[in-house]
């Protein structure tokens, strides 16, 4: 049950940090105004709170499993929400990054 949380956390942190950043780039570069860039803000905010929720106690761990998250959560936003269309290699990317998560938070460690 640990893995299952720490795997909706991780998701839900993609959302929120991708999600806020998206925000903030669509209030800035695409000119939606401050109304985007304030929201992009908080959901940034929230999900350096989502983070503290995993079941490791160790933030570097965390944080190092998270980037990996973040790249393949990246392209996925990326392909659902502005149509990006990935090629081979960024999907061999994101695969790698995540087998790094994998090897990272849920190796048996001693």
């Amino acid at each position: 049950m640990t893995v299952v949380r720490s795997l909706v956390l991780f998701v839900l942190a993609a959302l929120t940090e991708i999600g806020g950043a998206w925000l903030v780039w669509q209030g800035v570069r695409e000119h939606r105004g401050l109304l985007w860039i304030g929201a992009g803000v908080l959901s940034l905010g929230l999900y350096g709170f989502v983070a503290t929720l995993q079941p490791d106690a160790h933030f570097g761990r965390i944080l190092a499993a998270y980037g990996g998250v973040f790249v393949a959560g990246s392209l996925a936003w990326g392909v659902i929400v502005d149509k990006f269309r990935p090629d081979r290699w960024d999907y061999v990317g994101a695969a790698i990054c995540l087998v790094g998560v994998a090897v990272i938070m849920y190796a048996p460690r001693p």
